[in-house]
């Protein structure tokens, strides 16, 4: 995996692997970062890329002083493994 670019203007943040392109998808409105999607192919599955796309956004969410919502079902389950960004949650 390369490095994780936030691209503001599409409100995702992506990577790529071996050719594949991984992507987070989110809403910010009102002080709350909605995750709304996280999509790795399955050609680069099981190797982290969504947890660390995940992990990315929470930092720029906590840098920004935003609360998540995490819609998408990965992104939800992804912080409940990881208690210590709870107090992000929304």
């Amino acid at each position: 995996m390369t490095e994780i670019l936030h691209e503001v203007p599409e409100q995702r943040f992506v990577t790529q692997a071996e050719g594949h392109a991984a992507r987070l998808d989110y809403i910010e409105d009102e002080g709350r970062l909605t995750i709304t999607h996280t999509i790795v192919p399955p050609e680069i599955g099981g190797r982290g890329i969504a947890g660390e796309l995940v992990r990315a956004a929470l930092a720029y969410a906590r840098d920004a002083g935003l609360k998540v919502d995490p819609q998408c079902s990965y992104a939800d389950a992804w912080m409940r493994r990881h208690p210590e960004f709870d107090v992000l949650r929304a």
